[in-house]
């Protein structure tokens, strides 16, 4: 049993202070006053990261150059990462996993939801474990501590034609019989974690899987993901395969629920953002890759006046920050709308808001417990160091404004994954090892790229 003491706390009705917390096997079981074998200044829920594709982390800064050609995009930018992933062996993704995973946890999240889609060797032979590369992922959550949702995905063809899979993609091809015995090991894998990780299914995107495909797997129990509509060029595709657009057809044929996250949506009408955000599914935000990327805006003021749920991921890892994802979410509301906080609400502030938002819907998405400081959920949580110069005078609401929009993750204390107390006094408990691989590997990459 371990007891957190709050001088200030968020909790479901509102800032609280001086609060006590009781953790039992990792979930909150009591919620008072008293001392307690812990104290921190500010206390909140932690959010879960729904979307990483851990490997990329280990390219960050490559992509920035271009050649003779203007119109530079994300399907470039694409072919560098087929090149890149071809190099990268189980030993390198187990080390930028668990880099990637420190570093998350070290920014505020909790729980990471990884879409994993690199399966088999270099030439797309399966490894002699057809679910090594899952196994490696589970084995870096197991060193970091990290709240794990895995997803292993399926990926069937090179585009909606059904065009055979090309040389970048091969490591992530499977026929529906090799991607059901994937999914049976990593059912085994998540099992020998600790009990808050998760497994979850995830259809690459209408692209890369058939629709009888996609109907098959929505027999599925837990959490579906798909990337939807993030590029023009996609939703030019879709349309002249299946007569219209992504969002509009999977509306249509999917049976979208509360299970499902669709990752990005950056290229939708308005009929389809309504539509979309009324099904109960988890918009997937990634601002910082979509701005990277050039993907688009997503329609966040129609999307929140029509209640819809939304988290956070870091995708490409580029960067991994709580603090800058979240106001890119909003910056970009404020470009599109000529507005400022756009996604406040007359009773909550736009930090409040957004970071509310990042942490129930990342909940939802991961198919996990937690979101709230509440009893009877994951001791999902995060302290924030109250003596920042930036929290001066800060109180309510005001704590999470300046967090978000004029402070860093430097400002993350410590954080709790179902109750592990993973990050203290700023740095991940195994910094120095996990950092001590990812070098090896980067110094390996380096001498091979």
């Amino acid at each position: 049993m371990t007891t957190i003491h709050a001088k200030h706390a968020l909790l479901p009705t509102g800032w609280t202070s001086d609060v006590t917390l009781t953790l039992a096997d990792g979930v909150i079981t009591k919620i008072s006053d008293g001392p307690a074998d812990t104290t921190v200044d500010i206390l909140l829920p932690a959010p879960t990261n729904l979307h990483s594709h851990a490997f990329q982390r280990a390219m960050a800064g490559l992509t920035e150059r271009r050649g003779a050609d203007k119109t530079d995009s994300f399907w470039t930018w694409r072919q560098l990462m087929f090149r890149f992933l071809d190099q990268l062996t189980p030993d390198d993704i187990q080390a930028i996993t668990a880099q990637v995973q420190m570093e998350m946890l070290e920014a505020g999240y909790a729980g990471s939801v990884e879409f994993h889609y690199l399966h088999h060797q270099p030439g797309g032979a399966p490894y002699e474990n057809e679910g090594e590369m899952s196994a490696r992922i589970a084995a870096a959550a197991d060193q970091t501590g990290i709240g794990l949702t895995l997803l292993p995905v399926l990926y069937q063809q090179g585009g909606v034609d059904g065009r055979a899979l090309g040389a970048g993609q091969i490591r992530f091809g499977n026929d529906m019989d090799r991607y059901m015995r994937i999914m049976d090991t990593a059912q085994q894998i998540v099992a020998d974690l600790p009990d808050d990780a998760n497994l979850g299914i995830a259809p690459h995107s209408l692209r890369a899987v058939t629709p009888e495909s996609l109907t098959h797997l929505q027999q599925f129990q837990g959490p579906i993901h798909m990337h939807l509509a993030e590029q023009i060029a996609e939703v030019d595709e879709i349309k002249a395969a299946y007569g219209a657009r992504p969002v509009t057809w999977a509306l249509d044929h999917l049976g979208i629920d509360a299970r499902w996250c669709l990752i990005h949506c950056t290229q939708m009408t308005t009929a389809e953002t309504r539509g979309l955000a009324g099904t109960g599914a988890v918009a997937g935000l990634c601002p910082l890759t979509e701005g990277s990327l050039g993907d688009g805006i997503f329609n966040g003021s129609e999307w929140t006046e029509t209640n819809g749920r939304w988290g956070i991921g870091s995708d490409s890892n580029i960067l991994i920050s709580l603090t800058e994802e979240l106001r890119a979410l909003e910056y970009s509301q404020r470009l599109i709308t000529h507005n400022r906080a756009v996604m406040a609400t007359p009773e909550k502030s736009t930090g409040r808001v957004l970071f509310e938002g990042a942490c129930q819907g990342g909940a939802q998405a991961a198919g996990r417990n937690s979101g709230a400081v509440e009893v009877g959920m994951w001791a999902d949580l995060v302290a924030l160091n109250g003596d920042a110069t930036d929290f001066i005078g800060r109180q309510g609401d005001s704590i999470l404004d300046t967090w978000i929009f004029a402070g860093t993750d430097a400002q993350v204390r410590d954080v709790w994954a179902a109750g592990r107390h993973v990050v203290q006094n700023g740095q991940h408990i195994a910094r120095a090892a996990i950092t001590h691989a990812y070098r090896n590997t980067m110094m390996r990459l380096r001498d091979v790229m």
